[in-house]
Parts: structure tokens; sequence; C-alpha cells
């Protein structure tokens, strides 16, 4: 290499060509090289694709043949659908697909979050079908989680139904704003579709009896079905089993479910996502009785939800899955002679059926009747029919079957020694001493122990990590003299944080909910939340106050809360006080009902503060949320505010209600209530 500073010190006569940095030969390797490695992603980028394709390809065949359509062509042509968030829904649905072997049909009970239902269309090629919808409507006129999917499709198709033959059931709620909407909707946009109604919309009220509403429906419907097919009952009086038994008297035990709902071992193995099949294991952090007196227990709980990767927001709810009394479950056990600890499977006697057990298998009765099965709820008709056939004395074979029927003797027997006597299914074997039904057959026709919702008393954006609840202590002693106790709050109540060294926990997940505060944090919003209605409005609270801190501008906060005694049931009083001293809360307005002779509730003081209210509301686009009663507390409540409407707004009554009814329309007047 030459010298730089010889070169630089002396001036070269002639410069010589400078040589290329690559030569045509390195372009040409570089070209190809590169031409290569683009090949090579696009070959990659294009197997995935196909990939992607072949997958979904399999994912729409899979699930398109276990459509709807799929299994009436092996011989069934009833199809019942069913909505259902409380599993009663999921019940009817389950006594009609029944029903129809009675009549020479086969049916099937049809979750529609598993069914391709644009297929629905290819029931009208099998002779004598029929879909039934057993749909439930949840929370303010929305459809069941189940059946979210099928109303989205039932909005945005225009698929021709014509040839299918419909009828539906739907259950619902008066003391609701919305009552029975889903079923109403499915109902009348069948039709729109072209489908044939061949029965009439069944209108079911849980604030009434429910049980009596469908099995009245029920036995009008299927003398009109037996008309419109031409077929004829057979076999009416017989008992049709669905399962059959199995004993285990040599298994592997780590197969064997101990109160898993999907994945066995999902309890030892947690993975995410949590959801109602896969619930997540919270430890339990804090147990703690919130009233200061009085014979009643109200409690807060706080659950850990730390590397869950759970979310959740203020208004959601959460859900958990609670255990039966063991005591309750080892009375059944003795009273019935059995082992409880006995491995069985119940097995579908239809081989071709996708529900193949009732609840988890293979399991051990003692684990069915505490985890699975619903024993503490009064048995609905079909039971007491079922088990008729085991009473050894006439006369309660008789009155059981009695009881089944829509004849008003017999309503007005199940009303008296059932429904208001609130007897379980252990009290009904105390007290008919010739009733010693097989034990399998009898965990055949519980139904499932469903979930209980809960409205999150808690902010995530201030306990990222925990999920706080607020919870009354049910407890009542029935017309016969037995102490009966709510299966879930019995449960919560006896979940302590260090249980003999170890932690107690909650299988929960999140049910989200459409309860949110406003986009805008200057809207002011107005909660009213008597008892334990407050749950929602500690998350409200929390996340205003995290909003001011974060210099946010927020509207005015105001909460009206009501309880009986101050001095007993104030709720939250410490927390509540504070946030009015801090601004937080504006104003707190709390109703004391039982400490002066005239009682006084939450809509007494929304007259009071009348003139305040209307100006949030009318003026200052306030948003307004009620929780908790819906049938008194809530519907007092909305007649208060039409009344303000009318007072303040210069409005006939008519004219309140469309202006309240406008409020829930966009959003501003929402509801979070129960019965």
């Amino acid at each position: 290499m030459p010298d730089v500073e010889a070169e630089s010190s002396t001036q070269p006569e002639a410069m010589e060509e400078e040589e290329p940095l690559f030569s045509n030969l390195d372009l040409f390797l570089f070209t190809l090289i590169a031409g290569l490695i683009i090949y090579w992603f696009m070959c990659i980028f294009m197997v995935k694709m196909i990939f992607s394709k072949f997958e979904t390809h399999v994912m729409w065949s899979v699930k398109n043949s276990n459509c709807c359509c799929y299994f009436p062509l092996q011989g069934r042509n009833i199809v019942v659908f069913y909505g259902s968030q409380t599993g009663t829904g999921e019940e009817f649905a389950n006594r009609l697909s029944k029903d129809a072997q009675r009549y020479g049909m086969k049916g099937m009970a049809a979750d529609p979050e598993e069914y391709v239902m644009c297929e629905l269309s290819r029931l009208a090629e099998i002779d004598n079908s029929l879909a039934i919808f057993c749909m439930a409507t949840y929370g303010e006129g929305d459809p069941t989680d189940n059946a979210q999917d099928f109303y989205d499709w039932l909005q945005e198709s225009d698929l021709e139904l014509n040839g299918v033959n419909y009828t539906v059931f739907a259950l619902g709620n008066k003391t609701y704003e919305h009552y029975n909407a889903m079923g109403a909707y499915v109902d009348k946009r069948l039709e729109e579709l072209g489908a044939k109604r061949v029965f009439d919309l069944g209108m079911g009220d849980d604030d009434g009896n429910l049980e009596e509403d469908f099995v009245t429906w029920r036995e009008q419907f299927w003398p009109a079905m037996c008309e419109h097919f031409g077929v004829e009952a057979s076999g009416e009086d017989s008992s049709i089993r669905q399962y059959e038994l199995k004993e285990h008297n040599d298994i592997n035990m780590n197969k064997v479910y101990t109160g898993e709902l999907g994945r066995l071992k999902s309890f030892e193995t947690q993975k995410p996502p949590f959801d109602s099949k896969n619930p997540f294991l919270a430890p339990v952090i804090v147990n703690r009785k919130l009233n200061k007196a009085g014979n009643r227990h109200l409690m807060h709980l706080e659950v850990d939800i730390t590397g869950s990767k759970i979310r959740y927001e203020s208004g959601d709810h959460v859900a958990v899955y609670p255990t039966n009394d063991t005591a309750i479950v080892n009375k059944l056990g003795q009273i019935l002679g059995v082992d409880l600890d006995m491995v069985i499977s119940l097995n579908n006697l239809d081989e071709e059926s996708n529900k193949k057990h009732p609840f988890p298998c293979p399991t051990t009765y003692r684990t069915a009747l505490t985890h699975y099965l619903d024993i503490i709820h009064p048995p609905r008709t079909n039971v007491l029919y079922e088990l008729a056939q085991y009473a050894t004395d006439p006369k309660d074979q008789e009155n059981m079957r009695k009881m089944a029927s829509s004849a008003p003797e017999g309503k007005a027997l199940y009303q008296s020694f059932v429904l208001e006597d609130n007897r379980n299914i252990l009290a009904i074997l105390e007290d008919l001493p010739s009733l010693r039904p097989p034990i399998d057959h009898l965990c055949e026709l519980m139904p499932r122990l469903q979930a209980r919702y809960y409205s999150i008393a808690s902010s995530s954006k201030v306990h990222p990590n925990s999920i706080h609840i607020c919870a009354v202590l049910v407890e009542y002693t029935t017309k016969t003299g037995r102490l009966t106790k709510g299966v879930a709050t019995t449960w919560l109540k006896n979940k302590l944080v260090a249980d003999n060294g170890h932690k107690s926990t909650v299988p929960m997940y999140i049910r989200k909910s459409q309860f949110r505060l406003p986009f805008k944090a200057s809207n002011p919003v107005i909660m009213v939340g008597p008892g334990t209605g407050i749950a929602p409005f500690m998350g409200f609270i929390q996340e205003r106050g995290w909003l001011k801190e974060q210099g946010k501008e927020v509207g005015e906060t105001v909460l009206y809360f009501g309880c009986r005694h101050k001095n007993e049931d104030y709720l939250y009083q410490e927390e509540l006080e504070e946030a009015e001293k801090t601004g937080v809360i504006t104003k707190l307005n709390v109703a004391f009902s039982r400490d002066q002779e005239q009682k006084v509730y939450v809509q007494h003081l929304l007259r009071t503060n009348k003139e305040d209210l209307w100006r949030q509301i009318h003026t200052d686009n306030a948003h307004i949320y009620i929780c908790g009663d819906a049938r008194n507390m809530a519907r007092d409540v909305q007649t208060a505010f039409y009344e303000i409407a009318e007072e303040l707004g210069g409005m006939t009554r008519t004219q309140a209600t469309d202006y309240i009814k406008k409020l829930m329309t966009k959003g501003r007047y929402s509801q979070d209530v129960w019965s």
C-alpha cells in the first residue's frame, strides 16, 4: 500500500482509472442471493396463507359437520336451540327434545354457539322438521352469552328460511324493562326471513311461575304439533332414560374429574384465557363483615388475579362457581343408601349426540352432587314426573304425577308443596319416605349448578390485581321449619383468607357489561344503589377519584345510597364519607329507612333534590345509573324520575315516560338490577 504522505506531497502526472467497488460477477451474485431470499420469504408467506386457509377450512368443516342440520340428516327432525344464562333455557330445551321421542320423532338440544346457524335453511329439506327456540333475555333486553353470535347473525342475515318450521318459547321476568325481548325478537326476525311459525310464541315469566308458564305452553304445543305433522303420541307414561350408568371399580384416579368444568386437571395447571369453561382459581385475600350490627351478614371479599392476565372494567360482573353444602350432600347419600365415593360415568344412550355426559365424567357421586348439580333449588315438575315411578306409596306416586300436569289442581299442589314450602330434593325425599330413586337417575335429572354473578365493587385503575365483591348472606327458615341457606353466599362467607394453612380460592371469570361510566369524564353521574346495589358504584367512585388524580376534568358525582339503620348496615361508610370529604363524591345522599317512624327510601331523596337532578339531567347531560332490586326499588326510582320530568319539564306522564326511554336509548339511563 503506498504511503499516504508521499502521495500527497507529489503531483501525479496522470490519475489511474479507479477499480469499481463491485465487479459484474459480484453484482450478479448479489442479485441472485437477494432474489433467492425474497423468493424464500414469499414461499414461507404462501405456505402460511395456504395453511391458514386450510386450517380455516378444516375448522369450518368441523363446525359445519356439527351443524344443527347434520344431525337431522341422521334421523333427527327436531332441533331445540337454547339461549341460557342460568341454565333454565337449556333445561327446557332438553325436556322438549326428550318429549320428541314420545311422538315418534327424534330431537336434540343444541347450543347455537356451537353450530353454523346459516345452515338453518337446510332444515327445510327434512320431512316433518321443526326448529324450537328456548330463548332467555339477559340484563337490559340482551341475548345470553351463548346466543350473542346467533343474535348478531339474525341482525345481519338476509338468508331465506322458506320452508323452515319454527316456534319460540321466551324466558324472562316482567319486573325488567325489556321483558322477553330476546324471545320476541327471534320470533319476529325468523318470520321476516321467511320461516313459518307453527305455534304461537310462549312467554315465561320468572317473576310469576316460570315452570307453570312452560308446562302450560308445552301441553298445548305438542297436540298442535301432532295435528300439524299428522303423528300420534306413544308411550306418554313411560320414563325415558337419556344416560346409562357405568361404575368404574378399577380406574386411574388421575383420569377422574374432581370439580373441573372443562379440561381435566385444569385447577392444578391453570392456563389462560379464563372463561366460563376454564375459570381462574383466585385466592381470597380479604373477607370481612361490612355491617356493624343486626342479624344479617353483609360481606366484602377481595380475590387476587395477579398473573392471570384477567382484565376488567368498572361495571363488569364477576362470575363465581360455588359448591353445595357438604352436609346436604352427605344426607342425600345417606337417605339413598349409596357410596358417594363410587366413581361413575353417565353415558348418553344416543351415541350420535354431541353431549356425551350430563356433567364431566368419570367422577364420583360426591363430586357430582357437590360441584355439578343444583340440589338446593326446588325441583321442576319434569323431575317429579320422572321420579314418581320409584314411589312405592300409590298416593305419593299420584301426587307427584299430578304436580307435573297443567291441571289446576296439579298446579296448585306444586305451588304449595314445592314452591311455597321451598322444598329442595332432599326435603322431598325426607317428606316422601316411600320415594327412594336410584341415585344415577336422580343425577341425570338434576339441573346443572350454575355460576353466580356479582357486580364488581372495584376499579381496575385502582386495583388492577384484585376484584372486590359485595354480597349479603341469604338465609331463612321455610314454612316446613327448615333452615335454607343460599348456595353461593354461604360458600363465600366460609372462604377464609387462610384455611388450615391453605389459601381459599374462588373459581371465577369476568362477564363484560354495558354498565359503563360516560366516555367523557366531565359528564355528571347520578348513582342510585341501596343495599348491596352500592357494589358497582364503589368501582365508579374509585375510578372518578383516579381520574381527578390524573388531572382530568371530572363532572359532578352524586350518590344515592339506602340502608335500614345508620349504625347497623351503612355499607362502606368510612370510604364514602372520605370520598365526599375529598370532593370525589360531589354529594352523598343516604336514606336510612328504619331510623325514624316514617320509612325513607332513595326515591324520596330523589324527589327532595328534584331541582338539582333536573338541571344535571336536562341541562348538564348527566348519566343515571340504577343498581339493586328490580321488583320494587328500580320501578319506584323510575317513577320518581317520571314525576320530576313531569313537574320540572312541564310534561305529561306519557311525555315523561318517552323522555326517560330516550335517555335509556342514548345510554344515559342504565340499570344493573336483579329480582
